[in-house]
């Protein structure tokens, strides 16, 4: 199975996926703990955490995948939702809440 296919089956097999540095439990950058913050603001209990410290070709295969260039990354419902700058201020408007019902 190719990056992109193991990425893809990842987004499509979980209702919210979190691409991070780290683990939900040891964050290993202030970007990914950010975002398992706000997800868990948002009364998400059970997410997936792919960590691409450890796997380096999701690393780089999440980057052309969402054509976005940087680490953290959340999908939901299959969709690409943004990093945790993003998350934040979805989270601030409501908006993110809305989008994890």
């Amino acid at each position: 199975m190719s990056v992109h296919e193991t990425i893809k089956k990842q987004i499509e097999d979980n209702a919210v996926v979190l691409y991070m540095k780290g683990t939900a439990q040891f964050p290993q950058c202030g970007f990914s703990s950010r975002a398992v913050t706000i997800l868990k603001a948002c009364g998400v209990e059970k997410f997936m955490t792919v960590n691409v410290l450890e796997e380096p070709e999701i690393r780089q295969g999440i980057k052309e995948f969402s054509h976005w260039p940087t680490i953290p990354q959340l999908y939901v419902k299959g969709e690409f939702v943004g990093g945790s700058d993003i998350m934040g201020e979805m989270y601030e408007s409501g908006e993110l809440q809305a989008l994890l019902k």
